[in-house]
């Protein structure tokens, strides 16, 4: 054990072959050993037992993070992420339920690696619910071939996954797409593809269309007022109270007003509106 705390203390950070190295010539810990040294950390908050437990299981963090070299990350930065989720498997391990550490510590390894492929696989976040999280990492190896699923494989993925086929196909979407630079990127290309700074520009807060929208509602609401002021007196009541009150009155209601069935307000309510359309077209 003092061996194993000897080499530990002195792993090299400069290069991750020589850091994988080292940790591959960390000693395995005996299932009493590791018995021991967890109830250390659990009855007397012994660091240094914490630490024998975490180093002793590197080589298990780096034979999952390679696993994960695929997403185009960096293998330094996948390891980083699963030394985290091992150190909070030691911090929760309880030895007396039986089990290894390493079967404890794998699922935490692999939650805090699937948290950082996430974050970083794109700019735009691609997968947020629980079912595009089981997608994203097992669509690829669910394809059993190149290019687009068939409806037969969709429906096959789904069912083995236990999600609905659209959410299949949105997320193989979602993979099959890339992140575009705003501003582009010059290539040198003769003719470059427009980035998107040229066409997703927002031009709503610009003084001229602001004032422009402003001058458009105005005008339309005079042709309103206007139109309204060419109906008889009893039309420009119910339309008031059907459109513009902020305590709209129904049918039945307008019926009780002016005594007459409710079907007749509909229809000098039609007939009404059918006059403000014409000479709002004009």
């Amino acid at each position: 054990m003092n061996k194993q705390l000897a080499i530990a203390n002195t792993l090299p950070t400069g290069s991750i072959d020589a850091y994988i190295s080292a940790a591959y010539q960390l000693p395995m810990l005996s299932a009493e050993e590791e018995h021991s040294l967890a109830v250390k950390l659990q009855e007397n908050g012994d660091l240094e037992a914490a630490r024998a437990l975490v180093m002793s299981h590197l080589r298990f963090v780096i034979r999952i993070a390679r696993g994960y070299s695929g997403y185009g990350l960096a293998l330094p930065d996948l390891i980083q992420e699963g030394t985290v989720g091992l150190m909070k498997a030691v911090r929760r391990f309880d030895p007396e339920h039986g089990v290894r550490l390493v079967s404890f510590a794998v699922h935490w390894i692999k939650a805090e690696i699937h948290e950082y492929v996430l974050r970083n696989w794109r700019i735009v976040k691609v997968a947020t619910t629980k079912a595009q999280r089981k997608l994203f990492f097992n669509l690829r190896s669910s394809k059993k071939r190149l290019g687009w699923f068939s409806q037969e494989e969709v429906e096959g993925v789904a069912k083995d996954l236990g999600v609905k086929p659209e959410t299949v196909l949105e997320m193989e979407g979602r993979l099959n797409n890339y992140d575009l630079a705003y501003d582009g990127i010059d290539q040198g290309d003769d003719d470059p593809a427009p980035a998107p700074a040229a066409y997703l520009a927002d031009t709503r807060m610009e003084p001229s269309r602001q004032l422009e929208a402003e001058d458009s509602e105005e005008s339309n609401r005079n042709e309103l007022y206007l139109a309204l002021e060419g109906l008889d007196e009893r039309s420009q009541e119910i339309l008031h109270a059907r459109w513009l009150s902020e305590k709209k009155m129904t049918l039945h209601e307008l019926a009780d007003k002016y005594g007459v069935s409710a079907e007749r307000i509909r229809q000098i309510e039609k007939a009404a509106m059918g006059k403000l359309k014409v000479h709002l077209a004009a």
